[in-house]
């Protein structure tokens, strides 16, 4: 009976951590910014997002699995759990700014001008 309750927990994690609508950027890029970019941006901060929250959910099933199985053993997973979140957590932050980064360039490349094209000089006749 423990199992089924632990695994129905578990399932709850699972179903809110990926009922979740991805959050809307801050602030619209500029209109400049070529929209492939933009998805690809938007993809890989939602890719970010979703192992972490994927990593939470094990994590928490791990916690509660241990807490169903041996009352000891509580504090080890508890622990384990906690840095198993700070690290899914680091990763989805250095994902998220790797993906900023390459936004950041797209948009940088996107409003600089192309150079001029050097008029070629009159044949002489």
């Amino acid at each position: 009976m423990k199992k089924v309750i632990a695994t129905l927990i578990a399932g709850l994690f699972a179903t809110a951590a990926f009922a979740q609508t991805p959050a809307a950027p801050a602030a619209a890029p500029a209109a400049s910014v070529p929209a492939k970019v933009e998805a690809a941006h938007t993809k890989a901060v939602v890719k970010a997002d979703a192992k972490e929250a994927q990593a939470v959910v094990k994590a928490d099933a791990k916690e509660a699995k241990a807490v169903v199985a041996a009352k000891t053993d509580v504090a080890s997973a508890k622990a384990e759990a906690a840095t198993t979140k700070a690290k899914a957590h680091h990763k989805a932050k250095h994902t998220k700014a790797k993906a900023d980064a390459k936004l950041a360039s797209a948009t940088a490349a996107a409003s600089t001008p192309a150079p001029a094209p050097v008029a070629a000089p009159a044949a002489a006749k």
